[in-house]
Order: structure tokens, then sequence, then C-alpha cells
């Protein structure tokens, strides 16, 4: 449930214009200059007809200007859209012009170092491409048709940028002062910008807040798969481990079983006791066929059971004799139980061991009545798998 809730903010966020992962990359586009140092190099004019606005844009009549470049600026521009300015220009009175509102009827030079604090208009009226307008004011001084004034300047201008660091200015400042000519001064020129230092623009702002967004949703997303998956290898692991410990306790209650009948029928097999053998002899008499058959019911019951058969003599004769004789009485015991009760050969082995396990004292070097030896004449019976 909380998986399909993050998939559907994932499609509101998904609803805006970015149809690829492509278009949620910050690019260079989304970046502006915030900062820099400026220098610009240029042309001046200078309109000091004192028509005010009245023939502003009469260039034929009104504006003084030079063949080459006359206008050098250097300047700090802030992160705050302030910038601090210094510009110095040059320029000639040109014969025929009007100045102060007659022809100028001699040619004189024109020379001004003005400081100036501007603003960029962008940070108030948002960004608006190539095109970045401000407005300054500063002082100045200038010596102009042979006087020396120290003039109030506003100045309204734009620079339109071809690049992070080439663009054009162009301005015109209005130069006022005590005692001092009004007049007009218009620059046109190439500046270039370096120390720069860069920031989002808004809308690379209004691109990063959406990539942190899908971002966030996408994290979200993640977050509840992997929980979910963490969830899912959990619940399969208690599974594995409660199928695990079921099936250890079966196994464990399996070979307690298996234990405990495997004890059962080795005290069975213990019960039929031991076959006793004539002296010299290896036939098994009626008597000791009986224990036999009880043994060939155990051994029926229980198909998976194999003996190891035991087969001994008393101490009496040589043991290479014993030997034999105990060999005969193995192979007659199993012969028994495979001809007579149909039990698979395959399920016995055996080994005759003499007289060299007595289970008295009767070892030869004393006398024993008959009924001590009796006993050592015996096939033993052992489980040996179950």
């Amino acid at each position: 449930m909380k998986l399909f809730r993050f998939m559907l903010i994932a499609l509101f966020v998904g609803s805006f214009n970015v149809n690829s992962a492509q278009e949620l990359q910050l690019t260079d586009k989304d970046y502006i200059v915030e900062s820099a140092w400026m220098v610009g190099l240029g042309y001046n004019f200078v309109d000091n007809s004192d028509y005010r606005f009245e023939q502003f844009f009469n260039v034929k009549d009104n504006w003084n200007a030079v063949a080459f470049p006359s206008r050098l600026s250097i300047g700090r521009y802030f992160k705050s859209g302030l910038g601090i300015e210094a510009i110095g220009s040059y320029n000639k009175y040109k014969v025929g012009k009007i100045v102060n509102r007659v022809p100028n009827t001699t040619e004189t030079d024109y020379y001004a170092v003005d400081a100036r604090l501007s603003y960029d208009l962008n940070k108030i009226i948002g960004e608006t491409g190539f095109f970045d307008p401000y407005v300054g004011v500063g002082l100045g001084y200038t010596r102009a048709n042979n006087q020396d004034m120290t003039t109030y300047n506003a100045v309204v201008g734009f620079r339109t940028w071809f690049s992070d660091r080439f663009g054009l200015d162009f301005s015109s400042s209005g130069k006022f002062g005590i005692d001092a000519e009004n007049h007009f001064q218009h620059a046109a020129g190439v500046v270039y910008r370096f120390g720069i230092e860069k920031g989002l623009s808004k809308k690379g702002m209004e691109k990063l807040a959406l990539i942190e967004e899908n971002q966030r949703v996408q994290d979200s997303i993640n977050a509840a798969k992997k929980a979910e998956e963490e969830a899912r290898l959990l619940a399969e692991r208690l599974a594995r481990e409660k199928e695990q410990a079921r099936l250890a306790a079966e196994e464990k209650a399996k070979e307690e079983a298996e234990k405990q009948r495997r004890l059962q029928i080795e005290n069975a097999v213990k019960e039929v006791d031991h076959v006793i053998f004539r002296f010299n002899s290896a036939t098994i008499t009626n008597t000791e066929k009986e224990s036999l058959d009880k043994l060939a019911e155990i051994m029926i019951a229980n198909p998976t059971v194999t003996l190891y058969v035991t087969s001994h003599a008393d101490a009496r004769g040589p043991q290479e004799y014993n030997l034999k004789l105990t060999e005969k009485r193995v192979q007659n015991t199993i012969d028994y139980m495979v001809n007579e009760k149909g039990i698979d050969a395959s399920r016995f082995n055996g080994e005759g061991f003499g007289k060299k396990k007595l289970l008295n004292d009767c070892d030869g070097t004393k006398y024993c009545p008959e009924a001590k030896h009796r006993v050592n004449r015996r096939s033993e019976f052992e489980v040996s798998s179950f």
C-alpha cells in the first residue's frame, strides 16, 4: 500500500513537461553569472547641445565622437546585483556641432573620469535572457570646453551577452553639475568578464527543485521497495528457519525412534541368548533350533537388520582345531537361517574364535565339570546394522 502511494506521487511529479531523464539534468543553460570582474572598451558620444530631451536622438547635429575607441572601463559586479565601476573617456567637441545651443567654432578636447554604482534590473524584473538592463548613479570629473567640472551622474543602459565572457554594452548618462555644463554621454562597446562566479538561474532552481522532488520520490519508492524486499526476505528466512527446525525435529525424532527401535531389536536378540553346541560338534540340535527360530522371527519382522555371528569352543583341544570347529559352527548357524528360514545370506557375516573368548575360568589348566565347559561351546549374535 505504501509503495502504491509513492508511485502515485511519482506520477504526479512526472506530469510536468519533463519527458526524459535527459531533460531533468542541469546543464550550462541553467546557470548564470552572479558575480565577476568586467572590463570594457568602446566608443563614447557626447551631447552638449543643452536641448535636454528635445533633440535627444539628433546624432548629426548634437553628438560628438572620434574615430577610434575612446572609452575604457573596469568594474566589479556582485551577486546582489550591485556593481562598482570606474570609467575613463576621451572625445572632441567638433566644429559645427551644437554646444550650449550654438554652433561650435573651435575644436576642443573632452576628458572624463567617472565612478558609479550600478544595479542590475534583472534582480527585480527577473531574467530576460540575453537582455541585461541596469541603472546607476555616480560622481565624475570632466574637462570640457576648456572648463573643469565635477558632475553628478545618472545612467541607464543594458548589456547583451554572447557567452559567459563576451558581450556588448550600451548606455546613456546624464551628467549634471553646479556651475557646469550639463550634458549627455552615450556609450557603446565590447565588454569582457573574468573572475566569474556562477549560480543557478531561476529556471535552473525550478529544475533543481523538480530534480530533488523526483529524487525524493524515487528515494521513497526505493526505500519502500527495499523495505518490502527486506520484509519478503525476512519472511522467507523465517519460513526456512521454521522448515529447518521442523525437519531437524523430525530428523531428531526419527533418529530417536530408530535408536529406540534398534535398542528394542538388540534387546530382543539378547533375549534369544546363545546357541549351545555339543562337545566336538557343529550340529545344531532341535532345542537350539527353537532359539534360532525366534531369532529368524526378529529378522523377518525387521528386514533391514543384519547380524554378526560369532562361534566359540571350550578350552579342550588345540586352538587350530577349535578354530576350524567354530568356523563350521558359524557356517551351520547361518545355513540354518538361510536354508530353513529363507533369510537372505547377505544379512549375515560371522567369525569363529576357537577358544580365545571363554566365558569362565575353564581354561584347561584345571578340572571343570561338563556344565561349565558347555557354556563356552556357543554361537552369539550381535546387530551389525539397522
